[in-house]
């Protein structure tokens, strides 16, 4: 195609791109395109004639623009709905019990600051600064685009069991609006021999209980009983079998919630951020107004205080121990939702001149907040439950899907007006789930977008990658819905989106922009974007501080590897461990094999290979919003929230 360059008008952006960035350019989809450094115009652009300080003219050629949010709150939303989930509920109360209560706050806000917020804005600024997904980001260095598949893999693996969770709420929510919970009675045909309802007997003494429902049962043999809540969930709900190779039958029932949920899924997503951004509007905040009704509700509660003082009440002593500054670090990384690049998709909607910097301090206040705060309402209700069965709080604090299917529904079961309760909490835990879940739906579906250019645009593409990518995971998750699907569940839960792969995959992010493309680099990148320079603390977390606190914990976790159980008491045959560590390798060795694979491809030197593969490619919103070389350095001295931090940004006439 013949290409015509556009007058020397425009010299300023062509030194900063060919000189100072050192980096190619593609076409974005909008007509311009260009090698080296040097802006020319797509066919029909017409590169004479252009005025100066302004762009040619876009040929659209049929191609769409990438989509903006509405607004920037859309975003916002957006975020606090895929970050403030699940984890903020029922992972971080239970881990600020376990670390000595108020002092878990110690290490849980050092390791935001160092690992958490400079990670957040790192991806966040990414997505923004190159307009593109979880892969096409990587364009900064492509040798390392692997790190891209990698987070690809990883949010698929998540969108696959993490919906789960959904399904298994949505079908509580439903069986909630009976005059009598069903996992409240041990009158039903799952319920086995030795199903008790009463947790603690007024006539429990001196060993002995003499009611003759029961029988002559000592304490004890009482305590052995099963609770009706937990034959609900695993005689009713999971129809749990023997062991993981013995999948047994599809839960019918669980199978029509599962697909439910996935087209509610759909249908958030289908039409992108423009109805996305809409819908977190509800969903992200309801969730709020059922916890603080739920605190209300629980602080009224017999025993709510002693279960809040065993939340807060700090054990000095705990802040010696590695294990709490590990659960500090890995909790971070997994509310906080970084390494999986939705994210970056986010971001990418942003407009280029977006101050993502507050938004990341802000998002982060947010999420941090939301655990403290859901703690308050987890403990209050433990603390009645506590006090109801006469055992300390310690019998009834669990993390995970034991808190959230077993331990609240024990708690909405002892209330006035259970069905009212039990209804309304899991209504929020299925608004927590969905926004985390079409986020990350949408950021996998992105990706993959952004990897066909323009050229192979067709109607209604998005709708389509949507749902192959829905029904892909709802086969997949076939497997979760029969008898043995805890077990499957499980392997993905503790492998293919663990801590390890997280903390792998955050390691290199960091190490890439800082070491490869050049911290101070993407600094001035940043500047461009918000008009001022961040804090010298974000070049400092990524080149140094946050990749040690990632491989720190990434090696303690390895050290300390112990093989996966169910409930402690099913070990995981060593064919299910390979599968394991399959799922889990499957991400982690994208990012080697995919550079060792780029670097043998390629010819020359290894010098040349490396200089050759890991200059930048450019896209064409660059040229156009990218102010002149001596404009960035005269941002160094400038801060946020002063007059003359506004830069007069590269505009162009469109």
């Amino acid at each position: 195609m013949e290409k015509s360059a556009l007058n020397s008008d425009c010299c300023a952006v062509n030194v900063v791109l060919g000189e100072e960035k050192k980096g190619h350019l593609i076409p974005n989809g909008n007509g311009h395109q260009g090698v080296n450094g040097n802006l020319v115009a797509g066919a029909g652009a017409g590169g004479a004639g252009v005025a100066p300080g302004a762009m040619a003219p876009v040929d659209k050629a049929g191609y769409p623009e990438r989509e903006t949010w509405t607004r920037q709150m859309d975003f916002i939303m957006s975020c606090v709905g895929f970050a403030v989930g699940l984890g903020n509920v029922w992972r971080f109360p239970y881990l600020c019990y376990k670390n000595g209560g108020g002092v878990f706050l110690i290490p849980y806000m050092l390791i935001v600051f160092v690992g958490g917020i400079p990670i957040f804005f790192l991806e966040i600024a990414l997505g923004q600064f190159m307009k593109a997904g979880s892969i096409n980001v990587w364009n900064i260095a492509p040798l390392f685009k692997g790190l891209g598949y990698a987070s690809m893999v990883i949010v698929f693996f998540c969108n696959t069991y993490y919906i789960m969770v959904l399904a298994w709420g949505f079908y509580y929510f439903i069986k909630s609006f009976n005059a009598t919970l069903p996992w409240a009675t041990c009158n039903n045909s799952w319920n086995t021999d030795s199903c008790i309802e009463i947790f603690r007997h007024d006539d429990c003494q001196n060993g002995t209980i003499g009611n003759s429902s029961f029988g002559n049962l000592t304490c004890e043999e009482l305590a052995e009983g099963r609770s009706p809540i937990i034959e609900f969930w695993e005689n009713k709900v999971l129809n749990i079998s023997d062991g993981l190779d013995q999948p047994g039958v599809i839960n019918w029932e669980l199978m029509l919630c599962l697909l439910a949920t996935w087209l509610m899924v759909y249908f958030c997503v289908w039409k992108g951020v423009k109805s996305t951004g809409k819908i977190v509007y509800f969903t992200a905040t309801f969730p709020y107004v059922v916890l603080i009704i739920l605190l209300v509700r629980g602080v009224t509660l017999p025993g709510a205080y002693d279960g809040i003082m065993y939340y807060i009440k700090p054990d000095w002593s705990k802040l010696g121990e590695a294990q709490v500054w590990i659960d500090a670090g890995t909790q971070i990384f997994f509310s906080y939702a970084i390494g999986l690049g939705a994210l970056t998709a986010l971001g990418s909607y942003n407009r280029f001149n977006n101050d993502c910097y507050k938004d990341a301090f802000m998002l982060a206040l947010i999420n941090s907040g939301t655990s403290f705060f859901a703690g308050f309402v987890v403990f209050s209700i433990l603390g009645f439950m506590a006090s109801e069965q006469g055992v300390d709080i310690s019998k009834v604090a669990e993390s995970g899907p034991g808190l959230a299917f077993i331990a609240y529904p024990k708690a909405v079961s002892l209330m006035p007006v259970a069905p009212l309760w039990a209804a309304l909490f899991f209504f929020m835990l299925l608004l927590l789930g969905l926004d985390s879940q079409f986020v990350g739906v949408e950021g996998f579906v992105t990706g993959i977008l952004d990897l066909f250019p323009g050229k192979y645009y067709m109607r209604y593409r998005r709708e389509i990658a949507v749902a192959i990518c829905c029904l892909l995971c709802f086969i997949i998750d076939l497997s979760m819905v029969t008898q043995g699907g805890m077990y499957v569940f499980q392997l993905f839960d503790y492998y293919s989106a663990s801590g390890m792969t997280l903390l792998w995959q955050t390691f290199w992010e960091c190490v890439v922009v800082a070491w490869v493309y050049g911290a101070d680099r993407f600094m001035d990148d940043v500047a461009r974007m918000i008009g001022y320079r961040p804090f010298p603390w974000m070049k400092w977390c990524w080149s140094l501080i946050t990749p040690c606190v990632c491989m720190g914990i990434f090696l303690f976790h390895l050290l300390n590897y112990k093989p996966l159980t169910y409930n402690n008491v099913y070990v995981y045959p060593w064919w299910g461990e390979v599968i394991g560590w399959c799922l889990a390798l499957s991400s982690m060795l994208c990012i080697p094999v995919s550079l060792i694979y780029k670097l043998f491809r390629a010819k020359g030197t290894f010098r040349e290979r490396w200089d050759n593969l890991t200059k930048p490619v450019w896209g064409a919103h660059h040229l156009e919003y990218m102010a002149p070389d001596a404009d960035i350095k005269s941002l160094a001295s400038l801060t946020p929230g002063t007059e003359d931090n506004k830069v007069i940004i590269f505009e162009s006439v469109m």
